[in-house]
């Protein structure tokens, strides 16, 4: 599983960067809100130790999106007066400090969702505005190699931890911002603010489908096995990005 991981989520992170390149930061931001990372790793659980585990480890993903937000919105308002060493160091403190908060929290579908939709519903309120439309721009090879590879360390380090904690942390840790650090850090090295806000903003929209993958996973895996809840909970996903693409276009 963690060899697959080391394909999927590096071949993904070239994906969104020749996506950005053609269609600018907000479109790879709202491609990037898929579930590439989470959904291995839940269903590295689910095999490894059951539907039941697996179905609270959903749970406490979908909660864990009240982090990856916050780690969103914290790089986004740091990122106007700061460069992106002090951006990425703030906003992973951030997600620390919530993620932890989270942990506590009891383990409850109803309240993951609200969490999760909450703040989502809040992003686009908390995050400067664009001022600029941003296109995207060339990417050199070696820049897209260095982006996949800082994915597939950053995965090998996740899943490490992952390992060895329980199904809350499990969940939160499936969460852990690996593209969005990987895209945020390199888009704003290269195009700088505008750009990186613009990809941040459309992460806020991508992770509908997020919300939609882990909510069904976590109803219907333990009743309907790994096989069926996966494909549920998958078509859910991508039913819901193939909404927001529409919300997505129209800004």
């Amino acid at each position: 599983m963690l060899a697959l991981k080391l394909v999927v989520v590096p071949a993904f992170l070239a994906l969104l960067s020749l996506a950005g390149r053609r269609w600018g930061p907000g479109f790879a931001g709202w491609l990037a809100g898929l579930p590439v990372v989470a959904g291995p790793i839940l269903a590295f659980i689910a095999l490894e130790r059951g539907a039941p585990f697996a179905s609270d480890a959903a749970s406490a993903s979908l909660a864990a999106l009240g982090a990856t937000v916050s780690f969103c919105v914290a790089y986004a308002r740091i990122a106007r007066a700061s460069g992106w060493p002090r951006a990425l160091a703030g906003a992973l403190a951030t997600w620390l400090a919530i993620a932890s908060a989270l942990a506590l929290l009891p383990s409850s579908l109803a309240l993951s969702l609200a969490i999760a939709l909450a703040s989502l519903a809040a992003a686009p309120r908390l995050m400067p505005a664009v001022a600029v439309r941003v296109r995207g721009r060339p990417i050199a090879r070696g820049e897209v190699a260095l982006r996949m590879a800082a994915g597939a360390a950053l995965t090998v380090a996740v899943t490490t931890i992952a390992a060895a904690v329980g199904a809350r942390w499990s969940g939160l840790l499936a969460v852990f911002p690996v593209l969005s650090l990987v895209l945020t850090v390199f888009t704003h090295r290269a195009q700088g603010t505008e750009a990186v806000t613009a990809l941040l903003r459309g992460m806020a929209t991508g992770m509908y489908s997020f919300i939609g993958f882990c909510g069904v996973l976590s109803l219907v895996l333990p009743g309907a096995g790994i096989a069926g809840g996966f494909a549920l909970a998958l078509a859910a996903s991508l039913g819901i990005q193939a909404l927001t693409l529409r919300r997505h276009a129209g800004r």
